[in-house]
């Protein structure tokens, strides 16, 4: 379902698909910084301290989401500046693209490529060596991972409305609340393999987060309603 965002809303337009693939890009540039930093705090320090090891991997989490959340707000000042000069250069003084569109597609890039990257992983674990449960462990890693890369996706996506939104009106708690939520989700992680624990309050904020980003973005209940009982 995460995919079909990319298939059916931006695939035929060539402006949205350039902007997806720069937000990726984005959001590769500050896993890559931030798995530096993670290293060399890891090469720097003792490795048979499980208890430090375990605080740096913490550490490494956290960083990485409030990294990410910087280059999101870089992206949406790039994307400001273009919007600017799209603005300049067409013939009736609009841009083709609104902030709102940007900021739904921005979010799409970030949630696509942090979810094929936590694809990467999770088919690298199946390589092997072992077979997932062998001593007893839950035998649903596969299947729990793969609903926890499709919620971060469109945590992702719901993320970029919500941050474009605040930073376009100056409204710093909506902000602040995106970074709070982001952290809360990669915090819950922490919880597994007990993974109702991370799952269901992950899947609780995404149905919070969607039902915000749409209030936003101009829907009304009214029309979620017309919507759901297909009335024109």
């Amino acid at each position: 379902p995460a995919f079909g965002l990319f298939i059916f809303t931006i695939a035929r337009d060539p402006l949205r698909i350039i902007i997806l693939i720069a937000g990726a890009f984005f959001w590769l540039v500050s896993l890559l910084l931030s798995s530096l930093i993670w290293f060399i705090a890891v090469k720097a320090s003792d490795p048979q301290d499980e208890r430090l090891q375990k605080g740096l991997l913490i550490f490494g989490v956290m960083f990485s989401v409030l990294l990410q959340e910087a280059f999101r707000f870089l992206y949406y000042k790039l994307l400001r500046k273009a919007i600017e000069g799209l603005v300049a250069l067409s013939e009736d003084g609009c841009s083709p693209i609104s902030i709102q569109q940007m900021a739904y597609v921005a979010g799409v890039g970030f949630g696509l490529m942090s979810g094929a990257f936590s694809m990467i992983n999770l088919l690298a674990d199946a390589l092997g060596p072992g077979t997932v449960g062998i001593h007893g462990d839950s035998q649903l890693y596969f299947l729990t991972s793969a609903f926890m890369t499709m919620v971060l996706i469109f945590l992702h996506t719901f993320w970029g409305i919500l941050f474009f939104h605040g930073c376009e009106h100056r409204r710093w708690w909506e902000i602040t609340a995106v970074v709070i939520m982001h952290l809360t989700v990669s915090g819950l992680s922490f919880c597994n393999p007990m993974y109702v624990g991370s799952l269901v309050p992950s899947y609780l904020l995404m149905a919070a987060a969607a039902a915000w980003a749409y209030l936003l973005s101009g829907g009304s209940a009214q029309n979620l309603r017309r919507f759901l009982l297909c009335k024109c």
